[in-house]
């Protein structure tokens, strides 16, 4: 069974993917999959050096992250040209991961709805929280207030996450509140892909 997880800056995603892994189930976070992806000799590494040229590559042909982040940022198209490519590396490798899952493999990835991954998964699950309260946290985690209201406007809204997804998530109390939800959706989860404990 595969699981999509999303949700919006500081709204608990994280918090969530640790429980479904405490919970048995295999977690794969979509950055460090792209992060695999860039090292050499990868199929990442290969695309952004094929788009860009080889001078995004460091001296080990790895992708230099601050190189194509100045090219990304420098051209509006290339961010769109970029995830073209990687979007399809990513759903491919996670692919060949969870055909080595045993039990309900998860994929927890930000921009999963913007990206177009919904529809490859049994259940789509988003975590969500008042914006104010996103902001708050993320401050406490060492942002600027401005830092946080940019990072939460240049994501999707949570009306547009919300459509997509099977079952919200709702992370406005506390963590013990969103644990009994979690609680409750490993358990049916569970009910219809059984896994092993760890």
């Amino acid at each position: 069974m595969k699981v999509g997880l999303t949700g919006g800056l500081a709204a608990g995603k994280s918090t969530v993917a640790r429980w479904f892994a405490d919970a048995g189930f295999t977690v794969v976070d979509a950055d460090e999959l792209v992060a695999g992806l860039y090292q050499a000799g990868k199929s990442g590494a290969e695309a952004v050096a094929d788009i860009f040229g080889p001078e995004v590559l460091d001296s080990n042909g790895n992708v230099d992250h601050a190189k194509l982040a100045e090219r990304v940022f420098a051209d509006g198209d290339a961010l769109e040209i970029l995830e073209e490519r990687i979007h399809p590396l990513v759903r491919e490798e996670f692919s060949r991961l969870a055909a080595k899952a045993r039990g309900p493999v998860v994929l927890e990835a930000t921009l999963l709805v913007e990206a177009g991954y919904a529809p490859d998964f049994d259940l789509v699950v988003t975590v969500e929280a008042n914006p104010e309260l996103r902001v708050e946290r993320a401050v406490r985690r060492g942002l600027s207030e401005q830092e946080a209201r940019a990072r939460l406007e240049a994501q999707a809204d949570r009306e547009f996450r919300e459509k997509a997804a099977h079952r919200i998530l709702v992370n406005d109390a506390t963590l013990e509140d969103l644990r009994v939800q979690v609680d409750r959706l490993v358990g049916e989860i569970r009910a219809t892909a059984p896994t092993t404990s760890p």
